[in-house]
């Protein structure tokens, strides 16, 4: 098969979808790849790396597009690569369409086939290619978060962990997934006082074995999530429903609750985020002010640590890569149920529930194109 590896060309995106481990791999197997120039500079992996183990080297995005079967992204196409786009093509990416219409319909048109990293589900419910970018968003919206706290960029003025004598911030975490662990880690590791808040009791039975004594597990309700962001200086908002549009836990008018300086970082912005005053924003500019509230809302955030991701991204991407390349999708995807459960769309038709229902379109069984 022939795998195109495109340079990503979102805002401040570094990562790459394709590592040269991962390239020998699928070289070895008879598969052609054509990764376009600097596609991994980024990340920290020189053109030459790819070329020592079989990849060619292209010059521009328009080959990488043209002559792939199978196109492996970080992100999802933006405008300018929507006319990359055509019938015989698969996609196998980062993509969250319910939460951008103008997305999906610009694929749906296409009549590309595009299998979503982050809808791709385990039987046990997992989601293998969205749980290590979680891990790494989680953890990094505690160090955003406190960086924007500094006086400096209009915050609070608090030090998360405190100091002997001056009382630690407060950080509150809406759920208690991937995404609510990893910054409950980070931020009782840095000596504050943490809140985590969770619809699943199951969850928070859990979370209470494991995490240490300065995190607070509170069940998630309206008049909980109120009392709980009106005390606090930190709201991480790390609440996911696979492939569908997150809800909407803080509202505009919950913001006079909250103390001037206070920031949110909204991890589900991607997915349109938990706070209804949220909207992407880029590393360059990662911040705005409602209400004098510090939002933050860059919706790839692990593209600033892109070595650590892309290791991360790629070491959970490759097998289902060398699925899709060695079968075919539509045999990969008729013999595994993960890979079927990433099925977003084909031949013009929205094969996922959660994004048919964002935008009251017709869905149409993904078994039905694989039989």
């Amino acid at each position: 098969m022939r795998i195109g590896v495109p340079k990503e060309i979102k805002t401040n995106e570094n990562r790459v979808a394709l590592v040269p481990a991962g390239a020998e791999a699928l070289t070895a197997a008879g598969h052609q790849i054509f990764i376009e120039t600097g596609a991994g500079i980024g990340s920290g992996f020189e053109d030459d790396s790819y070329r020592a183990v079989g990849a060619e080297i292209v010059p521009d995005a328009a080959t990488a597009w043209g002559k792939a079967e199978l196109l492996l992204k970080v992100k999802e196409p933006i405008e300018k690569e929507w006319g990359f786009l055509r019938r015989d093509l698969t996609l196998f990416t980062y993509f969250h369409f319910a939460a951008d219409e103008a997305l999906t319909n610009a694929h749906l048109a296409s009549g590309a086939t595009c299998i979503a990293y982050e809808t791709v589900e385990l039987p046990n419910r997992d989601l293998p290619l969205l749980i290590p970018m979680s891990e790494v968003a989680g953890r990094m919206a505690v160090q955003e978060g406190a960086k924007y706290l500094e006086k400096l960029y209009g915050g609070r003025g608090v030090l998360l962990g405190g100091v002997p004598g001056v009382a630690p911030a407060k950080v509150v975490i809406l759920g208690g997934g991937i995404v609510g662990v990893n910054a409950a880690k980070m931020a009782a590791g840095l000596g504050a006082k943490v809140v985590v808040l969770d619809l699943s009791l199951e969850r928070l039975r859990y979370l209470s074995d494991v995490m240490p004594a300065n995190v607070q597990l509170v069940h998630s309700n309206r008049h909980n999530i109120l009392e709980q962001i009106s005390t606090c200086d930190l709201v991480i908002g790390g609440v996911l429903i696979p492939g569908a549009k997150a809800p909407k836990l803080v509202r505009r008018e919950d913001l006079a609750r909250m103390r001037p300086g206070a920031v949110i970082v909204d991890v589900a912005v991607d997915q349109g985020g938990c706070v209804e005053t949220i909207h992407p924003t880029t590393h360059e500019n990662p911040t705005y002010t409602v209400d004098g509230i510090i939002h933050y809302g860059v919706a790839n955030m692990p593209g600033a640590v892109p070595r650590t991701s892309t290791l991360a991204l790629t070491n959970a991407t490759l097998p289902y890569t060398l699925l899709l390349a060695n079968k075919g999708w539509k045999k990969a995807l008729r013999e595994t149920g993960a890979l079927l459960k990433g099925l977003n769309m084909t031949e013009g038709k929205l094969t996922y529930q959660g994004v048919s229902d964002a935008f009251g379109m017709d869905f149409t069984d993904p078994a039905t194109f694989v039989a």
